[in-house]
């Protein structure tokens, strides 16, 4: 592949001595990454049960190197959302956002949920992610894998950022913003985006960049931590961003990062020159902001910069004072929902449960009491089913959300049992002999090695396929 003259000639400015070792680093193929999904298996058991080699990414704690041939998008674990595909590099930044639970987290920029996943895990169902990208085609891929992760606690709009700010303003505890980008990290990966940088390049997205991080700074509190990260060396869209967020936000301050072998510091020097003069205290901060480059760690590259808001975390009334959509049906009653969920043996809040159109969907308490009519919304919080003519539908993210073992009745097929691949290409399958249904209602769940998989029904021996048509496998092995 021919890159950009200027591209090379930018890397050599900023290398250096080291131009030739990232030269010859492009020479590889690159390296694939695994993601344990820690809010369904922890690290260490995945690793007993993988059914392909890993090594560990030190400085990932639940991140795994996996071979180039490794079928990891065509495995049983992966449909029962044990693991999530990443780019090693990647999966930095949201392993640096320090995400607490209870915490009330954005992720602007988060198709296809590469971070989102992880920052979902993380709260452990507490608090909310709230999980944007502009384009509603992208948001749909994001909001498939939040469900396949067996996430409840979310929101996910596909709206512009501008409009998020006027509902969200001050909400908001942790904001990571991986923030579009000319992509220079990419370029081995995804050939495409030489393309891309020819046609925009890095001042192009600086002028997006800086927009965004100015529009998620008034969206977080006093005290909250912002995250901003992108795929690219270039010093205009990283420190020269983080610079101009700093001069315009002077409430904001740089924070130190962990570091690990192969972490290089940002690199203040470049800054100036994009943005006509810093002060020495700015430049020191800048410093603290962490580059992953191809050559020095096993990844793509990343850029990574960790700020505070200045202030205490005030307690929140959260309500917008709009008349919320869901408020004539708040805290609704659903008979055929608490005859289900007691079959479940899950207890879900009452005052969490929404009906709207004959769904119901349980919100996540930040959302209780604060109204996003008019927001493009794609869901908000679990859709746990339909509930219409006396009858309970359960949906494909409510047999995600359960845990391993949380529901007692349901077919538990192994990971080798061939009849685990035909269920999830949709087939009926003869289960007699193995099947404890809900009472009543002739639902079953179905799991591998005790992990959901989705639903079924039970009718003399055989499982009629529920498993959602839109994640069924084609052309799937075995």
């Amino acid at each position: 592949m021919e890159l950009p003259e200027a591209f090379l000639e930018h890397m050599k400015d900023l290398l250096g001595a080291e131009y030739e070792a990232f030269l010859e680093s492009r020479k590889s193929s690159g390296f694939r990454g695994l993601r344990v999904n820690t809010s369904k298996v922890e690290a260490e058991k995945f690793e007993e049960i993988s059914p392909f080699p890993l090594e560990a990414i030190p400085w990932i704690p639940n991140g795994f190197y996996l071979k180039e041939d490794a079928p990891a998008s065509r495995h049983p674990y992966y449909a029962a959302g044990l693991y999530y595909l990443q780019e090693p590099s990647a999966m930095t930044p949201a392993a640096c956002l320090p995400v607490e639970k209870g915490d009330r987290v954005l992720d602007l920029c988060a198709a296809p949920g590469g971070k989102a996943t992880e920052l979902a895990a993380r709260l452990g169902g507490t608090g909310i992610l709230a999980a944007n990208d502009i384009s509603n085609s992208r948001a749909k891929g994001l909001l498939k894998n939040l469900e396949l992760f067996g996430e409840g606690n979310i929101l996910v709009t596909s709206e512009n950022p501008e409009r998020l700010v006027s509902y969200f303003t001050g909400f908001f505890d942790k904001i990571l913003v991986d923030a579009p980008c000319s992509g220079e990290g990419m370029f081995r990966k995804d050939p495409s985006m030489v393309k891309d940088w020819l046609e925009h390049g890095p001042d192009w997205y600086g002028a997006v960049q800086r927009k965004l991080v100015e529009q998620a700074a008034q969206m977080l509190k006093p005290g909250g931590m912002l995250l901003y990260s992108t795929c690219t060396f270039s010093a205009k869209e990283n420190e020269g961003t983080v610079a101009h967020l700093l001069v315009h936000e002077p409430e904001f301050r740089v924070c130190p990062l962990p570091q690990y072998a192969g972490f290089s510091p940002g690199r203040s020097e470049l800054a100036p020159k994009e943005t006509g003069g810093l002060s020495k205290d700015i430049l020191e901060q800048l410093k603290h902001c962490v580059r992953i480059y191809p050559h020095r760690m096993k990844g793509e590259g990343h850029f990574l910069a960790l700020l505070k808001k200045n202030g205490e975390c005030p307690e929140q009334e959260n309500d917008s004072g709009r008349q919320s959509k869901f408020s004539e049906k708040s805290a609704v009653s659903c008979p055929e929902w608490e005859q289900f969920s007691r079959c479940l043996g899950i207890s879900v809040p009452k005052e969490s449960l929404r009906l709207y159109d004959g769904k119901l969907y349980s919100l996540p308490k930040p959302l209780w009491n604060h109204s996003i009519r008019g927001l493009r919304f794609l869901r908000t919080g679990l859709y746990l089913g339909d509930a219409e003519k006396k009858r309970f539908t359960p949906s494909q993210a409510l047999a995600m959300y359960l845990k391993k073992g949380a529901c007692g009745t349901g077919i538990d097929f192994s990971v080798s049992d061939p009849r685990v691949i035909r269920y999830l290409k949709g087939e009926t399958l003869d289960v007699d002999g193995m099947d404890k249904i809900l009472p009543g209602s002739g639902w079953c769940l179905v799991s591998v090695d005790g992990f959901p998989l989705g639903w079924g029904k039970l009718v003399s021996g055989q499982l009629r396929n529920k498993y959602y048509p839109g994640w069924r496998w084609q052309h799937a092995a075995g």
